[in-house]
């Protein structure tokens, strides 16, 4: 997606330690307009393709998950990373590391909300190793529901996690995918 390349390139900063900052609009201060448009680029993408559910993991995930439902009019589910006092009965949970945190998080999604039924598209802010992505994909695979796809906003194609899971056999949509990264600037696959 050419826009969200611009985006990247004009208001994106990279940061030591391999990450890319694009708070201004993707996940702390969120340019609504842009992200709906972001979810019409996903519709396009899957179209003709039934799907049931939406599933992110909290919580930079759930803005795009969010603007990508909207337009699709589906529901969102998202995973947590913490136990919560509002969540009672059985999940279904896997362990995730998060790249920008260095942090290992017990991921759960409440059992009531995905079944065997359920046609899933995953979505994220970012794919970078994949392990966020894999958490998910494994609580899809304990529901005993089926995987669409797996689309995120930026793909750091260079971290492999993309690739690996498109190897597994996922179907994996980035809206933009990041081949080189550094301070001296960002180069997209094309």
């Amino acid at each position: 997606m050419k826009a969200l390349e611009q985006r990247i390139l004009s208001e994106g900063t990279v940061l030591n330690g391999d990450i890319l900052k694009v708070g201004s609009f993707l996940n702390q201060q969120l340019d609504v307009d842009f992200l709906l448009e972001m979810g019409n680029e996903v519709k396009n993408l899957y179209d003709g393709q039934e799907i049931t559910k939406i599933l992110t993991i909290e919580a930079s995930g759930i803005a795009i998950a969010v603007a990508i439902a909207a337009v699709m009019h589906k529901k969102v589910v998202f995973a947590k990373k913490n136990k919560s006092a509002n969540v009672s009965g059985e999940v279904y949970s896997a362990n995730v590391h998060s790249y920008t945190r260095n942090v290992d998080y017990l991921i759960s999604v409440p059992k009531d909300y995905l079944n065997d039924k359920d046609k899933v598209l995953i979505v994220d802010d970012f794919l970078a190793s994949g392990k966020a992505l894999e958490g998910l994909v494994d609580i899809i695979n304990q529901a005993g529901a089926t995987i669409v796809g797996c689309t995120c906003a930026i793909e750091k194609g260079y971290q492999g996690g993309g690739d690996k899971l498109r190897k597994a056999g996922y179907k994996v949509q980035s809206l933009a995918v990041i081949d080189k990264m550094s301070s001296d600037g960002i180069e997209f696959r094309q």
